[in-house]
């Protein structure tokens, strides 16, 4: 599969019309229908749909979709990183992060690393530590901030400062809103809003105890403080977040108890060769990491 070729898929899907791709590509309709066909009859497999005025992807067409976005994604990463190796440090550099307290610290930390390197720039991604994980491997991302907790035997990695306190979002009409903690007890056969990753909901379920097979789950999230927020005001059930960002007056956030505790780590693979304003910005983080820790111990 040649490149190019990839890219006209991904704009045939996208339009789902092959003249409008074809005026996008500046390439005769012709030569573009060819040239999916040859795709298809290489790959043995149909990736459209062809309708009189309008065309969609087969299951075959979504997953090469998906892998396609994945290998330009790839290459246009590469080339840029060759294009710049030899000059002033410049680039870009990719960040996965989740919903953390600790975005605070790392913005600082790209803040302060942009004076030195103005030309570098950040990219950043947000989706759950393992999604973040999974992209990391496939050399999609450069670094990711990864809540605990998290497998980080192939990665380098530093402790973010910050931990986090996992509490019990409510309504302000709740009649637990009033109380100073929750424990497993309080929340006995009640409507819980869990997170979506499993190594998460297997500390809540840890914590719980025999509590937490009485727990009713309408609803699972991945991300998003929003979401929950909109899920918890509707009555849906009652809201879990480790984050503590000034809830609006109609919200209370309740500690849990016994205490929840999480913290995270910037993480980038190991033993891997860098392009030199990734290489860079890992020094960068642990140097910081060293002067947060040793202005921590005088």
């Amino acid at each position: 599969m040649e490149l190019r070729v990839l890219r006209y898929f991904l704009t045939v899907a996208m339009e789902e019309n092959i003249t409008h791709a074809a005026e996008i590509l500046h390439v005769t309709q012709p030569t573009l229908s060819r040239q999916l066909a040859q795709l298809e009859a290489d790959l043995g497999v149909t990736l459209f749909r062809r309708g009189n005025h309008r065309i969609t992807l087969t299951e075959e067409g979504q997953l090469l979709r998906c892998r396609a976005r994945e290998i330009l994604e790839l290459a246009d990463k590469a080339e840029a990183e060759l294009t710049h190796m030899d000059q002033v440090v410049t680039g870009t550099i990719a960040i996965g992060c989740g919903e953390t307290g600790s975005i605070r610290y790392l913005a600082d930390t790209m803040a302060d690393f942009r004076k030195k390197y103005p030309r570098v720039s950040f990219e950043i991604y947000s989706a759950i530590a393992d999604d973040v994980s999974t992209r990391m491997d496939r050399g999609l991302l450069d670094f990711g901030l990864l809540m605990e907790p998290v497998d980080i035997s192939k990665y380098n990695f530093v402790h973010m400062p910050y931990q986090e306190q996992y509490r019990l979002l409510v309504r302000k009409d709740d009649p637990m809103a009033g109380q100073e903690a929750v424990t497993p007890e309080d929340l006995e056969g009640m409507d819980i809003l869990m997170p979506r990753r499993l190594s998460v909901r297997n500390v809540f379920e840890n914590w719980f105890g025999l509590i937490y097979g009485t727990l009713k789950l309408p609803a699972t999230i991945n991300l998003s403080l929003y979401n929950t927020i909109a899920l918890v005001r509707a009555g849906v059930g009652k809201g879990i977040t480790p984050l503590d960002v000034g809830f609006s007056p109609d919200l209370r956030a309740i500690p849990l108890a016994p205490e929840l505790v999480v913290g995270s780590v910037m993480a980038w693979k190991k033993n891997q060769q860098q392009p030199r304003p990734v290489s860079l910005f890992a020094e960068f983080l642990q140097e910081r990491a060293k002067e947060y820790t040793a202005g921590v111990s005088k």
